[in-house]
């Protein structure tokens, strides 16, 4: 039985999902105005064993995760640079989709930009007005947080604390300081869209849970994202779509990864511990960051150096040669006592040590079966030590295919994409290949 910490009850409980046939998930992606940093990479490996997790265990999985391409750091950053803000977001997704699959993550079923949900967005927030818990003022669009009782019990924020923990300025317009922004008017160079209440473009919170619901529905299992984000961006996404979809349920589970420090001190560029991903992979290989951010449990702070990266390296060096030598053993490949560590709130650093002990016993089976499930990515291993799971999987697809059985054989495509393999289908059959 999977256990999560769910932030929301503030304990760790069994995972029940809504459907047991296809579990649905949300986590929160990048706002790109620069080039994701290697705190920004935790949630994303993260969020990426979990989904590697949760479809070996159920047929069909949901993963959504949004892109930001519409928020004010995206225009002071184009005014600086002096370029299109088209242009700034377009080049800094570019470089998050290379720098994700660079770090061996899958690639999300959805990937919705908040620049295509604009209408959702204006929708929403028209409910919002209807319902009494927003209202506008000089082309402004508010969100009435005293309309709310429950508002501020997911973020345990007293209304000092809420008004404080917003960190927003102080309006005339505003029938209450702690009130936030879900329309705002646009100058002339800043983006805009039409709306009832002039040109304008969205505030930050409104934008996902105008995509949540949109992509998964106004009630689904699992809301993903770093600790930073719980208030006032969640607190205000469960106000905000509770309101507009008159419900008291959202998402079921919230999950939360800590904090990351960056050689013993806050990340800064001024201290010269600010380290992006692009940069990072010059030196090092996905599979060594990805190690150092496993090795720590997500809920726990994480200090990250480049020592640690170095002695990572080493690891999965050591790892691939011991595969390479021993790729054509054939063992067994049951590993539920490395599942049984995962499935107990993402103990990865459990989950490590029980696959550096395959190793020790040279259990290859189940050693490549766990590495897999880690989303470690061994170069130069053989293609044909391709799991046993996905082979049969392959093999039951292309039944399917030969008994004119379409739908099945997409839903196993599917289900072998989310393991991360893809199947081609060639003049002679079909081959497997990683993705």
């Amino acid at each position: 039985m999977l256990k999560i910490f769910n932030t929301a009850k503030n304990k760790k409980i069994d995972f029940i999902p809504i459907n047991k046939d296809e579990v649905t998930m949300y986590v929160c992606g990048p706002t790109v105005y620069d080039y994701i940093h290697i705190g920004n990479a935790r949630p994303i490996i993260v969020f990426d064993v979990l989904y590697r997790l949760l479809s070996s265990i159920y047929p069909s999985v949901k993963y959504v995760r949004n892109i930001t391409d519409i928020d004010d750091k995206i225009n002071s950053k184009a005014l600086q640079n002096n370029e299109t803000i088209f242009e700034l977001t377009k080049r800094t997704e570019n470089q998050f989709i290379k720098d994700y699959k660079d770090l061996n993550a899958i690639k999300p079923d959805i990937e919705p930009r908040a620049t295509e949900h604009i209408d959702e967005m204006i929708e929403m927030i028209q409910q919002l007005i209807e319902n009494k818990n927003a209202y506008e003022a000089k082309k402004h669009v508010l969100f009435r947080v005293k309309s709310w009782d429950k508002y501020g019990k997911f973020a345990n924020k007293s209304y000092d604390e809420q008004e404080h923990g917003a960190r927003v300025e102080v309006a005339d317009y505003k029938q209450d300081p702690a009130d936030f922004v879900l329309w705002k008017p646009s100058s002339d160079d800043e983006p805009s869209w039409d709306s009832p209440w002039g040109k304008g473009r969205p505030g930050w919170h409104i934008e996902c849970s105008a995509m949540v619901k949109k992509h998964l529905g106004e009630n689904f299992d699992i809301h993903g994202g770093g600790l930073d984000l719980i208030f006032p961006h969640h607190q205000n996404e469960i106000a905000q779509s509770c309101c507009a979809n008159k419900s008291d349920k959202f998402a079921n589970y919230w999950m939360h990864n800590g904090f990351l420090m960056s050689e013993g001190q806050k990340m800064s560029k001024s201290l010269g511990n600010f380290y992006t991903i692009n940069e990072l992979l010059n030196e090092f290989s996905g599979n060594a960051i990805r190690l150092v951010l496993l090795s720590t449990h997500y809920r726990k702070p994480l200090d990250f150096t480049k020592s640690k990266l170095i002695e990572a390296e080493n690891l999965i060096n050591k790892l691939s040669d011991f595969i390479n030598k021993n790729k054509n053993e054939k063992q067994d490949e049951n590993i539920d006592e490395f599942k049984n560590a995962l499935c107990d709130d993402l103990n990865t650093p459990l989950a490590i040590s029980i696959m550096w002990k395959y190793q020790k016993e040279n259990q290859i089976g189940k050693l490549l079966k766990s590495i897999e499930l880690l989303g470690f990515d061994i170069k130069n291993s053989d293609k044909s030590q391709i799991p046993q799971e996905i082979k049969e999987l392959a093999e039951k697809r292309n039944q399917a295919k030969i008994e004119k059985n379409f739908a099945e054989s997409d839903k196993i495509r599917n289900k072998i994409k989310q393991l991360g393999y893809e199947i081609k289908d060639t003049p002679n059959g079909y081959e497997i290949n990683k993705i």
